[in-house]
């Protein structure tokens, strides 16, 4: 599939779009307390998608049952929210969400330390993450290539320790919820296609603790790290313009 270029109006409708997903990971990370279950979460990031008249884009999407993915310490990625899933004091929680409108995706995710006990380790897990992150869209500039992002993203989770998770990476967003590019959160030893202004990309760098090996549980969606360590995610949705790039998925 070819990397695609969004017009201005397509454009528009994507940074609508990612204003109401920033939102709506605010309202989730609010009401994320010791006590409370990720089945409760998913209700509020869906009831406020649909309250501005836009779709959770991950319901439904390839049989995925939930609004959110959430995930707690050694869950990576793509967990089925559930009324019986209980956050406690120091997990370290991540929702992914996604928002449709008009036929266009955007995608983020936000990390956090459950209570007011959260370990070293995890608030490093975190830090890393925006940091690796922040470095990433840096290099999400006209004229360079994919694989800028994912040298610098693979040293700042490095350099702090931690383990790269190569299965999982960010890529290109709009008219899919996964188009093309691939971004990866290390370098393969090539350049990667040019970015170019109207791409629009997701950037989420992925790692854990302790090891770069994953195990999907039998549910087929919840992937944990093989060692059963703590991992993280964070993520924007980018637009790249003439002059350098624009985060989508802020208010």
């Amino acid at each position: 599939m070819p990397i695609s270029i969004k017009t201005q109006e397509e454009i528009e409708i994507m940074r609508k779009a990612g204003k109401i997903l920033a939102q709506t990971l605010e309202e989730v990370i609010k009401y994320a307390k010791e006590g409370v279950s990720t089945g409760e979460l998913d209700k509020i990031a869906e009831d406020f998608i649909r309250s501005k008249g836009m779709l959770p884009a991950f319901k439904g999407f390839q049989g995925f049952p939930a609004t959110l993915c959430t995930a707690i310490n050694e869950v990576v990625v793509h967990g089925i929210p559930r009324m019986d899933e209980i956050l406690k004091d120091g997990d370290l929680f991540t929702a992914d969400c996604g928002v449709l409108d008009k036929g266009f995706y955007t995608d983020a995710a936000r990390s956090i330390i459950i209570g007011n006990n959260p370990s070293k380790e995890k608030l490093r897990l975190i830090k890393t993450a925006k940091l690796a992150l922040d470095r990433g869209i840096m290099m999400a500039q006209p004229g360079n290539h994919v694989s800028e992002i994912s040298i610098v993203i693979e040293k700042t989770i490095e350099d702090a320790g931690f383990k790269v998770i190569h299965d999982l990476t960010g890529h290109g967003v709009g008219r899919d919820l996964h188009e093309e590019p691939t971004i990866m959160n290390s370098w393969d030893g090539t350049k990667g296609p040019i970015l170019k202004p109207g791409m629009t990309i997701a950037i989420e760098p992925i790692f854990s603790v302790g090891t770069s090996e994953i195990i999907t549980l039998k549910d087929d969606w919840t992937i944990i790290t093989k060692d059963r360590s703590c991992a993280v995610q964070e993520e924007n949705t980018i637009l790249i313009t003439e002059s350098g790039n624009e985060i989508l998925t802020v208010q």
